[in-house]
C-alpha cells in the first residue's frame, strides 16, 4: 500500500495495490496489521455506504465531537468525488486550512480523515457510491457541521459556483467563524 502525506498532519492518502488480469482486479483495501506497522493503528467499528444520484451534491462539512469523535477512511467504489478535510484542532499550526483529494473507483485512492477535522465531499459524477470506515459509532447528539461554501475556508470543491445540491441540514450549517471547536491539537481522544 502506498501512503502519501498531505499538508495537514494526520490526513493521509492511501493507495492500495491492485492485482489485475483480463477478469478485473483484486485489492486489499485495509489490513490492520500492515497499517499498524506504518503507524496507522485504527480500530474501525462501523462501515458506511452513501449512494448519491446527482453530480454536484455536497455532503458536509461534518464532525462528531468527543467522546464520539471519529477517524474515517473514505473510498469510492463507483464514480468520482472531491474529498475534503479541514483542520479544526485548536492550537494547530494548520487550523482552518483544508486539503482536497479526488477519489475515484478508477484509482482506488482512499483518504484517511482523523478526528479533529471537518469532513465533506462533492460528487463530480452522477451515481457515486462512497464507502467509509469509522472508529466510533454514529452519535447524532455529538454531530456538528460548518457551511461547505464558507468564505473563510475558500474550499475549491471542483463544481461550478451555485451548483451545489445540499440536504436541508447542510444548507442550515453554521459559519466557520462561529465554530467553537471541541478538538485540541495534540489530543488523540
Amino acid at each position: 500500500m502506498q501512503i502519501e502525506t498531505t499538508a495537514l498532519d494526520g490526513v493521509v492518502i492511501l493507495t492500495p495495490r491492485r492485482f489485475g488480469d483480463e477478469r478485473g482486479f483484486f485489492s486489499e483495501t485495509w489490513n490492520a496489521r500492515a497499517m499498524a506497522e506504518a503507524g496507522l493503528a485504527l480500530d474501525f467499528v462501523q462501515d458506511n455506504h452513501a449512494w448519491t444520484r446527482d453530480a454536484g451534491t455536497v455532503r458536509g462539512l461534518h464532525y462528531q465531537a468527543p467522546p464520539s469523535a471519529q477517524d474515517k477512511l473514505v473510498r469510492v467504489v463507483r464514480g468520482r468525488i472531491m474529498d475534503v478535510a479541514v483542520d479544526v484542532r485548536k492550537g494547530s499550526p494548520t487550523y482552518g486550512q483544508w486539503t482536497g483529494v479526488e477519489l475515484s473507483a478508477g484509482t482506488g485512492r482512499q483518504l484517511l480523515v482523523p478526528r479533529g477535522f471537518l469532513h465533506g465531499y462533492a460528487t463530480l459524477t452522477p451515481d457515486c457510491d462512497v464507502v467509509y470506515k469509522c472508529t466510533d459509532y454514529y452519535a447524532p447528539r455529538t454531530e456538528g457541521a460548518v457551511r461547505f461554501d464558507d468564505p473563510d475556508l475558500g474550499i475549491d470543491w471542483g463544481i461550478g459556483p451555485g451548483a451545489a445540491i445540499l440536504s436541508d441540514k447542510d444548507a442550515a450549517a453554521g459559519r466557520f467563524a462561529d465554530l467553537d471547536s471541541p478538538f485540541r491539537y495534540g489530543e488523540t481522544a
